[in-house]
């Protein structure tokens, strides 16, 4: 080269004598390139030092190298629960080694979906990675009919045909339920996720299966909706004390849910866990500092962020299929318990 100009992609292609597609396909490790046209491209670019940049790929491969993290809650609720902290951490370090820009998205409202739908049309970004996915939320099918990879934290049901990320929620909570039935309690009350969500009816299914493992009736007037907040958890609690006051331990499909039961029970004078047993779900930073700390069922919201983050950079840049993948639970037991 003279000059000071920068070799370019339709440099390296010329002087391998390949395409520029085949250049891009070397340059991101795609494995659709024959040895010696990849041998050709690794000689050109060392000989011309090429250094790609994010710009020159996409440019070739119609690839903005930036994904959307999309989360269809409130700035409040993005802030008040851990999990969503736990889950961006998780992404965006895997996001990171692979040099892509994380954009996060809120959506609200009409406008922000309008927004959404706007980015996703002009390609803007190259895939969605989809938190707190409800049944009847069309996010998750308008993604799919505009043919943009999307990866889901969670699922819609059992059938889901996008890729996704999940819990093992069902185990999780019969685990959970084992362990209070199994140290003597007997009225276990339930507080559940929202019902529009797998992850909610798979708690509450879990809260049944250890039930009828143990040959106790899993009465229907244990089971309280709740909504994943401490407003949600203290009102279910209420509720399922009022109905059953003689209830002696209580699942919460969450941590926080679980830290609003434990203030309600206060207020009613009983005693955790001499009176009632209280466990929750996810293992957040919360579940060690309430009184009593919490026992509770750990998913890895974190590492989910990242298999979620991997397995879209799989699938935008290498071209693989669809995944869906279940991470193990685990039950911690401390003081409440």
């Amino acid at each position: 080269m003279t000059g000071n100009r920068r070799p370019t992609i339709k440099t390296v292609a010329a002087r391998a004598g390949v395409g520029r597609t085949t250049v891009s396909r070397v340059v991101n490790g795609s494995e659709l390139v024959s040895a010696d046209a990849r041998e050709r491209v690794l000689a050109a670019i060392k000989e011309l030092n090429y250094v790609p940049n994010s710009v020159a790929r996409g440019l070739v491969t119609n690839r903005t190298n930036a994904v959307a993290l999309v989360i269809p809650e409130s700035e409040s609720r993005l802030g008040s629960e851990p999990f969503f902290a736990a889950l961006i951490r998780g992404v965006s370090g895997a996001l990171a080694e692979s040099h892509t820009q994380l954009q996060l998205m809120l959506v609200r409202d009409q406008a922000e979906r309008d927004q959404l739908t706007e980015s996703v049309a002009t390609r803007r970004v190259d895939g969605v990675l989809l938190v707190s996915v409800h049944s009847e939320d069309r996010l998750p099918g308008m993604l799919e009919e505009m043919g943009l990879p999307t990866v889901l934290a969670g699922r819609r049901d059992a059938g889901e045909r996008l890729s996704y990320v999940n819990s093992d929620n069902a185990g999780g909570a019969a685990a959970a339920v084992r362990h209070l039935l199994g140290s003597g309690r007997r009225r276990v009350a339930t507080i559940t996720g929202p019902l529009d969500m797998d992850v909610g009816r798979s708690r509450l299914a879990g809260w049944r299966t250890a039930h009828t493992e143990a040959g106790v009736p899993a009465a229907e007037g244990l089971v309280a909706a709740g909504d994943f907040t401490e407003e949600g958890g203290a009102n279910a609690m209420r509720l399922l004390l009022e109905r059953a006051p003689d209830l002696d331990a209580v699942f919460a499909a969450s941590d926080l849910m679980a830290v609003g039961a434990l203030a309600e029970l206060r207020r009613w004078k009983r005693q955790v866990p001499g009176d009632v047993a209280v466990v929750g779900f996810e293992d957040s930073v919360l579940a060690r500092h309430t009184n009593p700390p919490l026992t509770t069922v750990r998913q890895p919201v974190e590492e989910l962020g990242r298999t979620m983050a991997r397995i879209l950079t799989d699938i935008t840049q290498h071209g693989a299929p669809r995944q869906q993948t279940t991470l193990p639970t685990e039950l911690v037991v401390r003081e409440s318990s």
